[in-house]
């Protein structure tokens, strides 16, 4: 549930069973709808695609469901229509939570996730009850066996970053506005990091801690909203514990 950005919800286990494998393929390929309506097929010329298949590549997606899913998107192929919508609620404890969200209908992903926070004794809140919490930010994941904290702390100061967290193993995340990002991506690429994950994500101002009951509840909340195929990305403000 941690990964290396603390606050998403990521996938970096390249050991997925084929059912979750599935699960993520489907997500990402939704992601790539959305990016081509908005900017066009052409990855060199749409930064949000770029980023995109970047992130199916590191998810071993396939080149031929790349292509397929991007297809899709510009008509060459029977496309669904995905909308993109931004879902914020509680959860236990009075955990702030932020999804992303695409659907291909409203009323059903509108239902099916007040019932995920219902059933954790949380609450589906109405736009602005918790945004006020987070910030949008660019983060970007690298990993190199060679460099050290100083030489990423270099890039970053020469290129716009914000600030950078040792996450140790030789993976370095980078925070950034959100206008920075693929000047980042490109600056860490040439000089030889490997890059193992970049986007916007919603990062919390502050955090807050969980006793074991409601950090149990807050945990099963965020396996939950993950199953949830309309569900593309989870954010909250509570701080994992170190075993994560």
């Amino acid at each position: 549930m941690s990964g290396h950005s603390k606050w998403a919800t990521t996938h970096r286990d390249k050991e997925k069973t084929d059912q979750q494998r599935g699960k993520i393929f489907t997500k990402i390929g939704r992601e790539i709808a959305i990016a081509v309506k908005q900017g066009g097929p052409d990855p060199s010329s749409n930064p949000r695609l770029a980023t995109v298949i970047d992130k199916a590549k590191a998810n071993n997606m396939p080149n031929d469901n790349i292509s397929r899913s991007i297809k899709k998107a510009s008509g060459e192929l029977n496309a669904v229509n995905y909308e993109e919508m931004v879902y914020e609620g509680y959860g236990p404890g009075g955990s702030a939570f932020m999804l992303d969200v695409l659907t291909d209908n409203k009323n059903r992903a509108a239902a099916d996730i007040r019932h995920i926070f219902d059933r954790a004794g949380g609450s589906l809140g109405g736009p602005g009850s918790v945004a006020y919490l987070f910030n949008r930010k660019a983060v970007i994941c690298v990993k190199s066996d060679s460099k050290t904290e100083d030489d990423v702390m270099n890039v970053v100061l020469e290129n716009g970053g914000d600030d950078v967290i040792n996450e140790g193993d030789g993976y370095f995340t980078i925070y950034a506005e959100p206008t920075e990002l693929n000047g980042l991506k490109k600056a860490f690429e040439a000089d030889g990091y490997t890059i193992d994950s970049a986007g916007l994500e919603m990062v919390p101002a502050t955090t807050i801690s969980l006793d074991d009951a409601k950090y149990a509840s807050f945990e099963k909340l965020v396996d939950n909203l993950e199953e949830s195929d309309d569900v593309q990305n989870v954010y909250h403000n509570v701080a994992l514990r170190d075993e994560e």
